[in-house]
């Protein structure tokens, strides 16, 4: 009997003790406090970032236009009244505007890019075809598979605004297309698309610029080509506004002071990221919408000229851009 209990306890004792050692290894490789700590952490950088993540959804909301119009405008009110007066200066509504145009013309150049290689398959040769876009167009517009494979060219039995965003699309292609009609390449896909954003949008405009102020032809504009309008032949006339031509070519044109504007202090100045634009939408806004002329908008002000402020680049930046260009 002795024996045998020696014998099972030789047995039982390294089985026990095995047991042990499995069971402490498994109670170390559960993390219950990490995973506790970590859950905590995760919660407060989400507390961190509550600002952040409201920000985003509401610009979100704004860039879609879920927000009914008196809600919509009443939110970007409060995002530019950065004193939280109740009240919008020139410069509060100045730099809501910047900092919307910046934040367009950044993810509009971004967005290009990724939009360009995903037309670009059939097949893939580094430009984008009529045929490749007019595709993801229709897709885009819930036209199924076989429509877009077969559709005539005149599109019959599609809606009338469909077609004539058609129309629009193929004339913007074609004032797009320096090189070829029958294909853009990234850049002139992006003057297509967003011709606000494009640096040949900006160079055409310098050029034109020059062709209509420039008159001794020498690339360079002076104070006083730009003040004074060209009406025919060598005729000129002074300009209603003038004073305040020579003021902007001196304070805004003219960066280095030489009194004359090279290429590219013409094309600081046509750039929208400008701060002068937003500046003078701002200024227009304010004028219009100042109805007590105290030289501020209160949020009665501006959802009394709803369609103003709903149009401008204050709100509906990117359609504000496209109309221009």
């Amino acid at each position: 009997m002795r024996l045998l209990s020696e014998l099972r306890l030789s047995v039982l004792a390294p089985a026990l003790f095995y047991l042990l050692l499995l069971l402490l290894a498994l109670r170390s490789s559960v993390p219950l406090r990490p995973k506790k700590l970590d859950l905590d952490t995760i919660l407060e950088r989400m507390r961190k970032k509550k600002f952040e993540v409201k920000e985003a959804i509401v610009e979100y909301q704004e860039v879609n236009r879920t927000l009914p119009p008196v809600q919509l405008l009443t939110v970007i009110f409060k995002r530019a009244d950065r004193d939280n007066n109740s009240r919008l200066t020139v410069k509060e509504l100045s730099d809501y505007i910047h900092h919307r145009t910046k934040t367009h013309i950044e993810q509009a150049t971004k967005e290009n890019y990724g939009l360009f290689m995903s037309i670009d398959k059939s097949p893939r040769n580094g430009v984008v075809t009529w045929e490749e876009y007019h595709a993801y167009f229709l897709e885009k517009n819930g036209l199924d598979k076989d429509y877009i494979k077969m559709h005539t060219e005149k599109h019959q039995g599609l809606g009338r605004s469909l077609k004539e965003a058609i129309a629009r699309d193929k004339a913007s292609w074609y004032e797009a297309a320096k090189s070829d009609p029958d294909f853009l390449t990234l850049d002139e896909f992006l003057t297509f698309r967003h011709p606000e954003s494009s640096h040949t949008t900006i160079l055409a405009i310098v050029d034109d610029l020059l062709d209509k102020l420039d008159r001794d032809g020498d690339e360079l504009l002076t104070e006083e080509e730009f003040a004074m309008l060209q009406v025919s032949g060598s005729e000129t006339v002074v300009s209603q506004g003038e004073a305040q031509r020579r003021e902007e070519f001196r304070n805004i044109i003219d960066i280095d002071k030489n009194s004359v504007a090279d290429r590219k202090e013409l094309i600081k100045y046509i750039d929208p990221k400008n701060p002068r634009h937003a500046r003078e939408e701002a200024e227009t806004l304010m004028t219009l919408g100042d109805t007590d002329k105290d030289g501020q908008l209160s949020l009665d002000e501006v959802l009394s000229k709803m369609d103003l402020f709903l149009g401008s680049k204050m709100v509906n930046t990117a359609r504000s851009f496209h109309d221009e260009f």
